[in-house]
C-alpha cells in the first residue's frame, strides 16, 4: 500500500461525534482515521472476541506437548499408559467442543 497523501474532510454534529467516539472505544480502535477509513471503504467494522480461540490454541499446544511426550515414552519403553490416553481424549473432546462453539457463533454473524 502506498503513502496516504489525500485528505478528506467532513462536518458532523456534536452528537454524531460522541456516537462515533463511543463506537471507536467499543471496537478498541486506536485511531479515529483508521475507523473512518474502514467505515468509508467497507461500511462496517467488527471486533471479534477471540478469547475462545486463544483458549483452544492453548489446549492444542498442551495436547501437542503431551502427545510428543507419550510418543517419546512409547518409543523408549514400548508401551503407553491407559490414563495418558484417557487424558488426551478428554483434552481433545474439550478442544472439539470449543471449536464447535466458535463455529456456531461465527456462523451467526451477519
Amino acid at each position: 500500500m502506498g503513502k496516504r497523501d489525500k485528505e478528506v474532510h467532513f462536518v458532523m454534529l456534536e452528537e454524531e461525534v460522541k456516537r462515533m467516539r463511543l463506537k471507536i472505544e467499543e471496537l478498541d480502535i486506536r485511531s479515529q482515521s483508521a475507523y473512518l477509513r474502514k467505515m468509508a471503504l467497507d461500511g462496517y467494522s467488527v471486533k471479534l472476541d477471540l478469547q475462545d480461540v486463544k483458549e483452544m490454541v492453548s489446549l492444542l499446544r498442551r495436547c501437542s506437548n503431551n502427545l510428543n511426550q507419550y510418543a517419546k515414552r512409547a518409543n523408549e519403553t514400548g508401551n503407553i499408559y491407559e490414563a495418558d490416553i484417557q487424558d488426551m481424549q478428554a483434552r481433545l473432546d474439550e478442544i472439539w467442543a470449543i471449536g464447535k462453539e466458535i463455529l456456531l457463533r461465527l456462523s451467526s454473524i451477519q
